[in-house]
């Protein structure tokens, strides 16, 4: 098999994993449109103690983490920029339940959850779960953990067992390091969120009611002590600042940032099945932020991410004053010490490669400034496209 077959057949598998994980979530967890924080806390999250962040250590040994990818990633239905990072393990296909997750702080798990009907692995004989935690280290920073294999013999034994695609409210004090699961096959996803902190990068918060953590998600590099800090900044295949990624990039009467179809109840969206299919992204790569990245929830009937031939113009630099933009869409992948680089292995300064056939054209002008007309020509160039049709789409925020 091929390099390039292998990439492949990897990409494929993390969509797979990503994909069932973001219907899940999307569905099942913090569906509270417009609910206040603080009434939220006081109906859900017992037993916090205090406010304000607290120091963190590592979720899992560093023995046992292959590479770290950044928030920011979008892929498939993830068309934004994706909320949390991920801790992949040290050998990727693993079986299930091969390595410990631990609590990176002392706290309180205030839910449990487990994502769908247990799913099988390449062989078709091992099956794993995905479970999910959210522990509160204070009653406004907490910790989100996600795709975890096997819960620990003593949640276990304090919560029982969790109906596939349903989740526990809970109060379990939970003391830092202390055994939370297992993972294998398949990453830990984790994000960290401030309740204090808004994102700037998102013009209309309400946008999120959704999945209203999103907008309070910050970089766990922050709040890392520093020795552990160091080591997993070992383990990061990003190489600038801000070092955990970046998933918020609206700026008033810009183009860039995150867009939503007009009158589609922003992320919710109106189809819980492909509840993204209504979403619009440009903004950049989460590991070579030199790159624009042109995210759509709808190119030809799927969710596809692009680069930009030419990557010009940055949509940052894009106004009212611009005008109709065209952009030529373009496949793209990352090189690292001389090669493709396999989303797999150990890698600093890796470069995003754009490949040279245009895959299709998006139109784009800023009509106010939270509004933005689109339409998208698959398998045209720029030169075929002369301006909109009757299928362009008003975006707001």
């Amino acid at each position: 098999m091929t390099l390039s077959m292998k990439i492949f057949l990897l990409v494929v598998i993390i969509l797979l994993v990503i994909g069932g994980s973001l219907f899940f979530l999307h569905n099942n967890f913090f569906q509270s449109p417009g609910q206040n924080v603080r009434e939220y806390k006081q109906k859900y999250v017992k037993g916090c103690i205090g406010e304000g962040p607290v120091v963190l250590n590592s979720p899992m040994k560093y023995e046992d983490i292959g590479i770290i990818i950044p928030m920011g990633m979008m892929v498939g239905g993830h068309v934004t920029p994706i909320d949390h990072m991920y801790f992949q393990p040290a050998i990727f296909n693993s079986p299930p339940d091969s390595y410990d997750v631990v609590a990176d702080a002392d706290g309180v798990i205030n839910s449990i959850g487990l994502e769908g009907q247990p799913v099988s692995d390449n062989s078709n004989v091992t099956h794993y779960n995905k479970y999910r935690i959210i522990i509160y280290h204070t009653c406004d920073f907490y910790s989100i953990y996600n795709l975890i294999t096997n819960l620990s013999p003593r949640l276990v034994k304090l919560v029982g067992k969790i109906a596939p695609g349903s989740t526990q409210r809970v109060s379990i004090l939970i003391k830092k390091g202390e055994l939370l699961g297992r993972i294998g096959a398949q990453t830990l996803d984790l994000s960290v969120n401030y309740d204090k902190i808004t994102l700037p990068g998102f013009l209309n918060p309400s946008s999120y009611d959704a999945e209203d953590w999103k907008i309070h998600t910050v970089d766990p590099f922050d709040y890392w002590r520093p020795e552990v800090r160091e080591k997993l900044m070992e383990k990061n295949v990003r190489s600038v600042p801000p070092y955990g990624g970046k998933i918020d990039y609206d700026k008033e009467g810009r183009l860039v940032g995150n867009w939503f179809v007009e009158n589609t109840n922003g992320y919710k969206g109106v189809n819980p099945s492909a509840y993204w299919d209504t979403h619009l992204a440009f903004v950049y790569s989460e590991i070579d932020p030199s790159f624009v990245i042109i995210s759509l929830g709808n190119f030809a009937g799927e969710a596809k991410q692009f680069a930009v031939k030419g990557n010009t113009p940055d949509p940052a630099d894009v106004s009212l004053s611009s005008g109709v933009v065209k952009y030529e869409l373009v496949e793209f992948y990352y090189m690292a010490n001389g090669k493709i680089w396999d989303y797999m292995s150990m890698a600093k300064n890796i470069s995003l490669v754009g490949r040279d056939q245009v895959k299709g054209t998006v139109l784009a002008q800023l009509i106010d400034s939270r509004k933005v007309k689109v339409e998208v020509f698959p398998g045209k160039t720029a030169s075929e496209v002369e301006g909109f049709s009757s299928n362009a789409k008003i975006y707001g925020r």
